[in-house]
């Protein structure tokens, strides 16, 4: 009986794992990753409604951006699994640190983002009308 077990449970894991390659599902390679700026102007242009954007950075690690767009609009842009998650904050929650700007969302389920490797210079040249970053 134990060798029936071992062969339905392989199956199924087998079966399991063919679905979630058909729904391309946990897959962070390419697809996941923010090549640059034009990629995630697009991502929060589509994700936002009337969000038009000015410029934006892209982190060294392509796995999160920061987009400015007119009237003083911001987004930021992060890997989730192979999409790209967007979510538009205050200028406020943007802050610099050693590893580079961080976005507090405020939200616990999208949480803190690192757009890695760009400064408080980087943001004043993507946004000049800035004083408060």
């Amino acid at each position: 009986m134990t060798w029936l077990q071992l062969a339905g449970s392989l199956a199924a894991i087998l079966i399991l794992a063919g679905l979630a390659w058909l729904l391309k599902l946990g897959r962070a390679g390419h697809e996941g990753t923010i090549d640059e700026p034009d990629q995630a102007a697009e991502a929060a242009e589509q994700s936002l409604a009337g969000f038009r954007t000015i410029g934006a950075l892209v982190g060294d690690d392509r796995a999160a951006a920061l987009v400015a767009g007119e009237h003083g609009r911001v987004a930021v842009i992060k890997r989730h699994g192979a999409r790209l998650a967007v979510r538009e904050v205050r200028w406020e929650q943007v802050r610099a640190t050693h590893e580079g700007m961080l976005v507090e969302t405020g939200d616990r389920r999208f949480g803190a983002v690192t757009v890695t490797g760009i400064n408080v210079l980087d943001v004043r040249r993507l946004a000049p009308s800035l004083t408060s970053v």
